[in-house]
């Protein structure tokens, strides 16, 4: 690994690091209004949520780069306190790339942009009626560090309206693919979250995972078994019992399976087409060498485990262990 302290850097590689390593970052369209009433609308990407109780985020009109200036949306929330910030979405990025563009102080980047304001029910600044998901804000606090070049300053707001679309939720939750967010990486580099980007990971709130301490050594030590599913592994919250690891797969030996086949290659056909109850049972009936046979049951339990498919995973792993 590459060891560097940033003082050994220049401001602009300092940039760069934070925003190839930190990322993918949301995007804050942030809409402010002058004490003269002219609009401005600004993408930032140091931005994130705090808090519900109040609602709270936070995003840095930081000084720009190339001479410490300060920017026209840290002047607005300075004298006016409110702003709206909405969601950037995967339609409109182009738009929000073009509103980034430093125009002279007192320009409309809805104009310059081609995004439509809509006016705010509790503060003066406009929402983007483009973007699904807007909040009217009021400044809480400004923090700033420093006075050069790229120095954050820090506004902390107070969300005292939402205003969302009604396709987004799915089941009460804003679904990824409905609302279809867009996020920064570094230079040039977006990302697109939804699609084949999305994917779930149980949460361990309700629940006490036996921990990756707890798991037996013969599954820490496999080569099939990934760190994250060692992870998934430990995510369970108790153990299957040898008793109900052989009724498990004494069950799986004796069930009638339809146009089923046993060979390697059936075994290898089951796998693309993620079907880990056949695997499971091919990898039983096979003729195979202890090594071989522990690695089609490991094979099968990752991916019964990718599936989301916890207990046959957890059984069929612990009873590769007997091939040890």
């Amino acid at each position: 690994m590459k060891h560097i302290l940033p003082k050994e850097l220049s401001i602009p590689e300092v940039q760069r690091l934070l925003q190839g390593g930190i990322g993918p970052r949301p995007i804050a369209l942030v809409s402010t209004i002058s004490k003269n009433g002219a609009n401005n609308l600004t993408p930032f990407s140091f931005f994130n949520v705090f808090g519900a109780n109040p609602p709270v985020i936070a995003f840095s009109p930081s000084r720009r780069g190339r001479d410490g200036s300060l920017k026209d949306t840290y002047l607005n929330l300075i004298e006016t306190k409110e702003c709206v910030v909405n969601s950037v979405t995967y339609s409109m990025v182009e738009q929000i790339s073009l509103a980034s563009t430093e125009y002279e102080y007192g320009i409309d980047e809805f104009i310059k942009s081609g995004l439509t304001p809509i006016d705010s029910d509790l503060v003066k600044p406009k929402r983007v009626k483009e973007s699904p998901f807007q909040m009217e804000c009021r400044l809480l606090e400004i923090r700033s560090f420093g006075e050069g070049g790229a120095s954050a300053n820090i506004a902390i707001c107070e969300v005292v309206k939402f205003h969302v679309a009604e396709d987004l939720f799915v089941n009460g939750v804003i679904h990824p693919d409905r609302i279809d967010l867009v996020a920064r990486m570094s230079a040039d580099f977006y990302c697109r979250a939804s699609g084949d980007a999305i994917f779930e990971v149980e949460k361990p709130i309700a629940k006490k995972g036996i921990g990756y301490d707890q798991l037996p050594e013969f599954m820490k030590q496999s080569f099939v078994f990934s760190a994250n599913n060692l992870g998934k592994f430990a995510n369970k919250e108790k153990i299957p019992t040898e008793e109900e690891v052989n009724d498990f797969i004494q069950k799986i030996k004796t069930e009638s399976f339809t146009e089923y086949e046993i060979s390697e290659e059936a075994f290898n056909r089951y796998q693309r087409l993620g079907n880990y109850k056949y695997m499971l049972r091919c990898a039983l009936d096979l003729n195979l060498s202890s090594d071989k046979k522990k690695y089609f049951l490991e094979l099968t339990a990752k991916l019964a485990l990718e599936k989301n498919d916890s207990d046959f995973a957890w059984k069929t792993a612990l009873f590769s262990g007997k091939f040890n």
